[in-house]
């Protein structure tokens, strides 16, 4: 440690955000003459170009080798200061920032004398900090240039191929035999009304096929260890009792299948019947027939007839009931969580009848009715009988705005799908009557207003403004009771059939995977980034990004954007001979290390091992949390740059009189 060392103070006006609260001139009069500061200056904006240049000139010129920034919240700025510092000849490590904008002047407004003295003790203590820093360097990380994609829906199907056309290698894991996740479900999308397999079945065919890509389908991921740049995952290949290598997709296997026709079909949302053996869809990647374990009869009983109809079927002779899951072991260096979502449980909605009245369904079942290879080839028929609905309300916020009972969060495209599935429905039942019940419209996207407005002003689609209390059967109608807060009247509609847009949630599994990586979610479960602005696709984990809804809501153009972003992040990552840490890690002591273990059974990143009755820090796998320093029962492992030491010397300097 420097004891005499020659430190700078650089204060900034942030404009008005600082200088509006704080008495900028009585700061820089106080600080300057605390003990070791050689210089003290202010500027308007300090992270400008030339705020940078006054402190590069002011580090050579009264030849500094410490600085302190008081400006706004490191997170912002502090990797900027430290490379202005770098560029001046002084090590970036001896600089730090002071933040007396949000833990000052922000909380502080209208009380000026506080928040200036507040100011001056905060500046003070980073000072002491600055003094008992010491120069560190990155430490040095060997990269595996291979990525790993979580889920393959159009966010995990992007980001893999922007990756490997870049050159590197993916591997994509899908816990469904296919790829293509939720948008392969879909009949339309808006505001364009293209065809969604259209536009959907040349990208899970380049996929597929890319030579760069290995598909991982009908997978999960049970285990990641490592760090980024060197991740080690441990997937599980879920049996289909098909050899894969052999199968050619024919589907022979599955019109054989004496339960044809009597198993729930989970890509039509329970909209149609399958059977045992089954090919996903038509479009299918890969296109491959897999026996559904839990309602095979051969695979539960042990007997189906005289010997399996499938395996008699197929041609190929790819049925094997004899295949085991197996476990696979790959190793990467960064990996995109692109899971997906989940629509809110028929259970918890009873009030409107979904899971009771069969003409209640939800906006995916909608979907499926509405595509062409959907269980009504495209017809709009209604699931209790079959005959085309002359009159559709379709209800939205079902779950979502709603924070007593469900989710106070928008799913920010029910807006969108259910002006769609009105155009849709009247396109095809030109006869028939839709009625939209809204809370109001939310239509943020290029051309998406101009879309909402077609079907406002679309003949027979009724937007009626209120909620709806309550759905019940009555014969062969559903009755919808709501009103009209425009007009103050009740509403009752007897409906054929009614469709609600139900919330977006978290996919089914989110919390675990993100137990998994190491990574944190929301109040709700989804996926946290690190920054919402400034890192909004990666999260606090090294090397670990999103893409798509995981994160949040999201419409496809969104996620198709994140998707790529995240992609660039890995390329970024990839593009180095190898990856520099920060350096701002757990130290041990080990003179005075006992080997306990507390710290290493604490460490939330597994960086600590015990090894000849030392601890160990793995300096890549540190996060610098200090969880270890806390527990440390001897003082032994301190983090670097925040020794306790440093740290008493601080709390002395921000709560001292005068």
């Amino acid at each position: 440690m420097k004891k005499d060392r020659r430190i700078g103070i650089f204060i900034c006006w942030c404009g008005s955000n600082i200088a509006g609260t704080i008495d900028i001139k009585k700061v820089v009069e106080e600080t300057s003459r605390y003990p070791g500061v050689v210089f003290c200056t202010d500027y308007i904006y300090m992270c400008s170009d030339p705020g940078q240049e006054l402190i590069k000139k002011t580090i050579k010129e009264k030849k500094l080798d410490g600085v302190v920034i008081s400006s706004c919240s490191p997170t912002l700025h502090e990797v900027t200061f430290r490379k202005t510092a770098e560029s001046a000849g002084i090590n970036p490590y001896l600089l730090e920032v002071a933040n007396i904008r949000e833990q000052c002047s922000w909380v502080h407004a209208g009380e000026k004398e506080k928040a200036t003295e507040k100011a001056i003790k905060i500046i003070k203590s980073m000072v002491e900090k600055v003094r008992m820093n010491e120069p560190l360097s990155p430490v040095g990380v060997p990269i595996t240039k291979k990525a790993l994609i979580i889920g393959s829906g159009i966010a995990g199907m992007q980001a893999a191929l922007d990756i490997a056309n870049s050159g590197y290698e993916v591997y994509v894991v899908e816990r469904n035999p296919s790829i293509g996740g939720h948008m392969a479900q879909l009949s339309e999308t808006f505001p364009t009304l293209d065809c969604a397999q259209c536009i959907m079945t040349p990208k899970m065919v380049d996929v597929g096929h890319h030579p760069n890509i290995h598909l991982l389908t009908y997978s999960e991921v049970e285990e990641i260890k490592g760090y980024v740049g060197n991740f080690t995952a441990r997937i599980k290949r879920k049996s289909p009792f098909v050899d894969w290598a052999k199968c050619t997709g024919c589907g022979e296997c599955a019109e054989a299948c004496v339960l044809k026709g009597k198993v729930s079909n989970e890509f039509n949302v329970g909209m149609g019947k399958k059977g045992a053996a089954y090919i996903p869809f038509p479009q299918a990647v890969p296109l491959k027939a897999t026996i559904d374990k839990d309602n095979c009869i051969f695979l539960t009983k042990g007997k189906c007839g005289k010997s399996p109809a499938c395996a008699a079927a197929c041609e190929a002779k790819a049925i094997d009931f004899t295949k085991k899951d197996e476990e696979v072991e790959i190793k990467v260096g960064a990996i995109v969580v692109a899971i997906g979502y989940d629509l809110l449980q028929k259970e918890k909605i009873a009030e409107y009848g979904y899971g009771k009245y069969k003409d209640v369904i939800d906006s995916l079942q909608f979907e499926r009715l509405n595509s062409a290879s959907g269980p009504t080839r495209g017809e709009i028929r209604r699931p209790s009988d079959s005959k085309i609905p002359k009159e559709v309300v379709f209800i939205q916020c079902v779950g979502s705005r709603d924070p007593e009972k469900h989710f106070p969060y928008c799913s920010k495209i029910c807006c969108m799908y259910t002006a769609k599935h009105a155009m849709l429905y009247k396109h095809k039942v030109h006869d028939g009557q839709a009625y939209i019940f809204y809370m109001d419209i939310r239509s943020g996207g290029k051309a998406y207003e101009e879309f909402v407005q077609r079907g406002v002003e679309e003949d027979s689609i009724f937007y009626i403004r209120g909620r709806v209390s309550k759905v019940f059967q009555e014969g062969d109608k559903v009755i919808v009771w709501g009103a009209d807060t425009l007009t103050g009247k009740k509403i009752e509609i007897a409906a054929d059939m009614v469709v609600l847009a139900m919330a977006m949630m978290p996919s089914a599994g989110a919390r675990d995977t993100a137990k998994k990586l190491k990574i944190s979610t929301d109040q709700h479960g989804f996926l946290s980034e690190a920054h919402p602005k400034l890192r909004p696709v990666e999260t606090l984990a090294a090397g670990i990004y999103l893409a798509g809804c995981a994160q949040g809501p999201k419409d496809i153009p969104e996620t198709v954007a994140q998707a790529s972003g995240a992609a660039a992040k890995v390329v970024a990552l990839f593009s180095g001979k190898e990856l520099m840490h920060e350096p701002l890690v757990a130290h041990v002591d080990e003179e005075i290390c006992a080997g306990c273990g507390v710290c290493a059974g604490l460490c939330a990143y597994e960086a600590i091992e015990i090894k000849d009755k030392k601890a160990k820090v793995n300096e890549v796998l540190c996060e610098g949390c200090g969880a270890c320093s806390i527990a440390c029962p001897s003082g032994a492992m301190q983090p670097k740059n925040y020794s306790k030491k440093q740290v008493l010397r601080m709390l002395a300097a921000a709560t001292e009189e005068g």
